[in-house]
């Protein structure tokens, strides 16, 4: 697992807190704010699933 996966999860993670932080309140614009975070966090575990796949089919057996 490299630091883009880890980050993305995290950045994911805490989205979802937002988001529903946001429904708790009312707050759209924090559950709004919660949904980006959390495409954001996908899109950069995607980078470094890719990455890590780079990594992999490179390596020299």
């Amino acid at each position: 697992m490299n630091r883009d996966q880890v980050e993305g999860s995290l950045e994911k993670a805490k989205g979802k807190v937002k988001e529903a932080a946001g429904k708790l309140v009312g707050n759209e614009s924090l559950e709004v704010e919660g949904k980006v975070d959390q495409v954001s966090g996908a899109v950069q575990k995607k980078v470094g699933d890719v990455k890590e796949a780079i990594d992999t089919v490179t390596r020299k057996p």
